[in-house]
């Protein structure tokens, strides 16, 4: 007789699906490294902007008047954040959706334009390239407007659109390493933080905006990076699923949404939302109904999933098993979605640890990918709407602090010492 197989864990395919999300997130880490260490005669000026707003670091400064400072501005920039994601809920709410598409569109010019423009001149400058000014200020245009086009235009080349997400995230970050050491290391702490609180609290303005886009069927304007299938898309996926709302309607499959928003940046930093919204449009009543219930929780944050399927009753044992599991599920298309702010936050972990030292830049590389590997494992073990900050983040930190006071001392001792370990 024959056996149905048995359904796909998502823990049997973590490995191809945590590539997919660490190919690009290294690719960034990597540029924004070699600008930091190419360009780091040329980044000593302290960059103004919200983030030093109420306090600008200087070297007389004492270690707690530095540590004071860089909490006012982490608490202001988070406060700005704050302000500018509830305005972007309320715009979201008013359907100003052209409104945050142009500014979206806008925020991506400015940065691959006048950011980029920036970064250019200064590897112009370090490398010598004969280039004329009329020549450089086309190309440069012509750079931008392609980059805006294969973010927020579904039909350029999938390569071609992660490639221009991957380098307006370098060129944040980048932006961000500039800002004085202290700010940077409390700020990174602060924005782990408000993720966390962002997208777990009832109130936080990254759940109520997921929730409001579920409930009208609609897409956010974001910046997300989009990773290609793990394997074809075959039949539906699993999803996470509210168990109360599966008893009552068995020939309904509901579908799973998965969201990692990043915090929005102003000033010399874009909103950066992460939101996939690729649903059929025969889920949409579905859709609406599973948005009532308030109390349910959000799917996985790091992971989009979309899923649209109709449980008939002459499928297997099997089939009807698989659609009932509580796993990870991915998009209509089994597409993987992470939200950029992540790549530029863990870029700017890695960028500020490459200008101390090369073997702190690993040690908080592997942190920051075991913190990815570790969130994607309690997203499919404990069903819960987790962020992916502050995991990666928080290990990076303490990484950071264990190599640099303990580890290098450590090895520094041994190689003068001519011991092996």
């Amino acid at each position: 007789m024959a056996q149905n197989p048995r359904p796909t864990s998502i823990l049997e395919t973590l490995g191809e699906e945590l590539v997919r999300i660490i190919t690009p997130v290294s690719i960034c880490m990597f540029l924004v490294v070699i600008l930091v260490s190419v360009l780091s005669s040329d980044s000593s000026v302290t960059v103004n902007s919200v983030a030093t707003i109420a306090y600008t670091e200087t070297t007389s400064d004492s270690t707690w008047d530095k540590f004071v400072g860089a909490l006012l501005n982490s608490l202001v920039f988070v406060a700005v954040i704050t302000v500018v994601t509830f305005v972007l809920v309320l715009l979201f709410y008013l359907r100003c959706t052209k409104f945050l598409k142009a500014y979206m569109g806008f925020s991506s010019f400015i940065v691959l334009g006048f950011m980029g423009g920036e970064v250019a001149m200064f590897l112009i400058q370090d490398f010598n390239v004969p280039i004329d000014c009329v020549t450089f200020l086309v190309v440069l245009f012509n750079f931008a407007v392609v980059g805006v086009l294969a973010v927020f235009r579904s039909k350029m080349a999938i390569l071609v659109t992660q490639g221009y997400l991957v380098v307006i995230g370098m060129l944040v970050a980048y932006r961000f390493t500039l800002l004085p050491e202290w700010t940077t290391w409390v700020l990174l702490v602060a924005m782990a933080l408000y993720d966390l609180a962002a997208v777990l609290l009832p109130v936080g303005p990254l759940r109520l905006l997921v929730e409001l886009a579920i409930s009208r069927d609609e897409e956010i304007p974001a910046l997300v990076y989009e990773a290609r299938p793990v394997v074809a898309y075959q039949g539906p996926r699993r999803v996470w699923r509210d168990r109360r709302n599966e008893s009552e309607n068995n020939d309904n499959v509901g579908s799973g949404l998965g969201e990692n928003v990043s915090s929005g940046l102003s000033s010399n930093v874009n909103a950066s939302v992460g939101f996939g919204n690729r649903n059929e449009s025969s889920l949409a009543g579905a859709e609406e109904g599973r948005v009532a219930d308030r109390g349910q929780e959000l799917s996985a944050p790091l992971l989009e999933q979309i899923t649209s399927a109709q449980q008939r009753g002459l499928e297997d044992a099997a089939s009807g098993e698989s659609m009932l599991l509580e796993g990870i599920g991915l998009g209509s298309s089994g597409s993987i979605k992470l939200g950029l702010g992540d790549f530029i936050f863990y870029s700017v972990l890695v960028g500020r640890a490459a200008m101390y030292d090369f073997m702190i830049v690993y040690a908080c590389y592997l942190a920051i990918i075991g913190g990815l590997g570790v969130t994607l494992i309690l997203l499919a073990l404990y069903q819960k709407a987790l962020p992916a900050l502050p995991v990666s983040i928080m290990l990076g930190v303490l990484f950071y602090v264990l190599t640099r006071f303990l580890l290098e001392a450590f090895v520094v001792q041994c190689s003068l010492n001519l011991i092996m370990f």
